[in-house]
């Protein structure tokens, strides 16, 4: 049972649309029961509020899923705004037996609200509909922003053209209105047939550029972002171009206060095993976004999170050092299930890998490790030993970080329950890891040596 990260009891944490006033976020979200397995039973939009990502107060169902025969039988993702003097969904209304009827299956709805908590569904009929040339069973998550130059309001939505749905064609889709009421579609915003479809797509802007967020689900099975010095690209990849992991999936951000929040989930395995394959929906993780000097973006875990642990236990810096073969350090025991810990982590030229291993039991030498492959520019998440092969489905588990000898990198760790986080100097990675085998944290180095300097330990919640 997590008891940091959020889940609502005994339902999975499906896709976020989050908005924010004062100081709190609203997270409106699909709550999944798994009955009898993800999107078994359809489902609404539910709410639940924040102020420090810690502490939730639940607020039930915020958009009620339509009857079995209504084009809303599931609430797919959407857009919440204000705008002409309300605040506005726009969803997606999904009906999985629509396609034998020759309906198409996704069409973008309307709901509206004085409140935020309390929302009625217009039943406009909105002119949205799969356009010509698009799928109409891939048409969705669609999310509205203004364009104050001109005036306008910009919707954007996630495609692909029709035909096989293995061909990479997958593109965003514009509309543009001055009245949210009378859209006109602009075409294609990006399409770079790169992926089958985009999913959950986002559009911010920090300073001088934009940013625009996909999530997909055929290449590396991630979010991903192009950023640009105009609304209307061209859209340039940075040399890393996503957030997280595979495991980390489908997020939104909103920006409240000056910090702009990604609103994503870490995956449940099938079975809890480690083995298996990620399925649809889990447990919401928040990641902080910010912008790097050179336009590209990082992330970094918020505030709020890393103070809601508290009685820090600080460390002596020691170095490890094995020219040819591994040392490990144990840096705290019984750990329990709920813990971060932090240090800056510096290793020498010629240092093949040095990294972090949770859930480890010194005896059995069985461990969930963070490895950092200095020669290789990544870190990966993993299970050792790796024998018999394979112990854990780490595909996509991994990411991209220039390791140069003698620089300081600062490491900040976070396990709840089955979920280990990891951040090293904004680039982070989320993973599940469900068997424990032990209850030690270690930091160990191979065919090198690191120093450790500025490390800390806390299992202490503030309640």
């Amino acid at each position: 049972m997590h008891k940091l990260y959020y889940q609502f009891p005994n339902t999975w944490f499906g896709d976020c649309m989050p908005y924010g006033k004062g100081n709190e976020f609203y997270l409106f979200h699909q709550r999944d029961s798994r009955k009898p397995g993800p999107f078994g039973e359809p489902f609404g939009w539910d709410l639940a509020t924040t102020s420090d990502f810690v502490h939730y107060k639940d607020l039930g169902t915020a958009v009620p899923r339509g009857g079995d025969d209504e084009q809303d039988q599931f609430i797919f993702a959407g857009s919440v705004f204000e705008g002409e003097g309300q605040y506005h969904i726009f969803y997606t209304g999904y009906n999985r037996d629509y396609p034998e009827l020759g309906k198409a299956s996704q069409v973008l709805m309307h709901a509206v609200s004085e409140d935020l908590v309390h929302w009625t569904k217009t039943q406009d009929k909105l002119t949205f509909t799969p356009q010509e040339g698009y799928d109409p069973d891939d048409w969705r998550d669609p999310f509205v922003f203004r364009d104050e130059e001109n005036e306008q309001y910009i919707l954007i939505l996630g495609a692909r053209l029709q035909g096989d749905k293995n061909r990479q064609t997958g593109r965003t889709v514009k509309f543009s209105s001055k009245d949210l009421k009378n859209w006109k579609f602009e075409g294609d915003f990006w399409a770079p047939d790169l992926f089958v479809m985009h999913e959950m797509v986002d559009f911010f802007q920090i300073g001088d550029w934009w940013y625009h967020v996909v999530t997909e689900y055929s290449d590396r099975h991630k979010m991903i972002y192009r950023m640009s010095r105009s609304l209307n690209g061209p859209w340039i990849a940075p040399k890393d171009d996503a957030f997280d992991g595979s495991a980390y999936y489908a997020g939104r951000t909103f920006c409240l206060n000056g910090h702009r929040i990604l609103f994503g989930w870490v995956a449940t395995k099938e079975e809890c095993d480690d083995t298996k394959n990620f399925e649809w929906a889990g447990t919401f993780v928040a990641h902080e976004v910010y912008q790097r000097a050179d336009g590209t973006l990082g992330v970094k875990i918020p505030e709020t999170i890393w103070n809601a642990f508290e009685d820090r236990q600080r460390m002596d810096a020691f170095e490890l050092s094995c020219p040819g073969g591994v040392k490990q350090k144990t840096v705290s025991q019984n750990c329990g299930d709920i813990y971060s810990f932090e240090a800056d982590i510096t290793f020498s030229e010629g240092t093949r890998r040095f990294g972090i291993r949770c859930y480890d039991d010194p005896d059995t030498e069985k461990a969930y490790q963070f490895s950092f492959h200095c020669n290789e520019n990544r870190y990966i998440f993993e299970k050792i030993p790796n024998w018999p092969w394979f112990t854990c489905m780490n595909i996509g588990l991994e990411r991209p970080l220039e390791l140069v000898p003698g620089e300081k990198y600062h490491i900040r760790l976070i396990v709840d329950d089955t979920i280990a986080t990891l951040y090293a100097d904004g680039v982070a990675l989320n993973a599940r890891a469900y068997t424990k085998p032990g209850d030690s944290l270690a930091l160990f180095c191979d065919e090198g040596s690191m120093t450790v300097e500025n490390g800390s330990f806390s299992k202490k919640l503030v309640k």
